[in-house]
């Protein structure tokens, strides 16, 4: 008896597109927060420790990326549960990674939670439109975005 397995259409991503194993595996809802891993993607190396000493304190694993092209990589190697984005970053914004992600089949269903010091009507739009799940402002506060953060992996 012979598999044959049909390859899926899907957008072409060029920045994502290696031979990498893609893990669907069902979430589950019971697991302990310190198998949640967490991507924080910021420029300023201020803002990145303000928020990975307090997210792993309460728990969970967390990597950091400076731009999104770094960003890109990291989720292709260790696909995070769940993502904390800034928008204003060199090389590639937060919204282009967004979008790459959001539109790649394997990357959809990790959440984005844009953190971003713009706070206009037309960037909480775009942040929609590219899948961002939810858009908090800057200046933050830190127990807002740990609740933000447990309501997508803690549920």
């Amino acid at each position: 008896m012979t598999l044959t397995v049909e390859k899926e259409k899907r957008h072409e991503n060029p920045l994502l597109d290696d031979a990498v194993e893609t893990r669907t595996a069902p979430p589950t809802p019971s697991a302990p927060s310190a198998d949640k891993q967490i991507l924080v993607v910021d420029d300023d190396p201020l803002i990145a420790r303000l928020l990975k000493e307090p997210l792993e304190k309460a728990g969970y694993s967390v990597k950091v990326a400076s731009h999104g092209l770094e960003a890109l990589q990291t989720v292709k190697d260790k696909r995070p549960d769940l993502i904390i984005l800034d928008i204003l970053m060199p090389m590639l914004d937060g919204f282009k990674t967004a979008r790459l992600l959001k539109f790649d089949k394997r990357f959809k269903d990790i959440p984005i939670i844009v953190l971003t010091s713009r706070a206009t009507e037309g960037e909480r739009k775009i942040g929609e439109q590219v899948g961002a799940n939810e858009f908090l402002l800057k200046p933050f506060r830190l127990p807002q975005v740990l609740e933000v953060v447990r309501r997508y992996l803690n549920a």
